[in-house]
């Protein structure tokens, strides 16, 4: 009869070792692939190639760029609307990497679950 609160076989301890040991490194490979995405800069365009936007991996605007013809004083709102459109873009661009760096080293493990990868 097994002891109560033993591990039946004692074999299980060895187990609960070794899965620690890939929790730690799917850790540290998790680390490590945030800090490749954070180097990356991803860039978008809106308006034909009139305005681009180019966001670092951690999600800030590093650069907006403007064609001298979508500068148009009577028509601020289209401008705003292609600077937003093209920033949702390129930020958009950073979500899908991260989410596909992390379903290559989660094997998709925590799919569908909200707030996992």
């Amino acid at each position: 009869m097994a002891k109560r609160g033993g591990f039946p076989g004692g074999g299980m301890p060895g187990n609960m070792a070794n899965l620690m040991k890939q929790a730690q490194r799917m850790q540290r490979q998790m680390e490590e692939q945030q800090k490749e995405l954070e180097a990356k800069e991803f860039t978008a365009a809106a308006g034909g190639g009139a305005v681009e936007v180019t966001v670092s991996g951690k999600r800030e605007v590093l650069k907006v760029k403007l064609a001298e013809e979508v500068v148009d004083p009577e028509d601020i709102e289209m401008l705003e609307d292609l600077i937003v459109a093209a920033t949702n873009e390129a930020l958009r661009q950073v979500d899908e990497e991260n989410g596909a760096a992390m379903s290559k080293l989660t094997g998709g493990l925590g799919g569908g679950i909200p707030g996992m990868f």
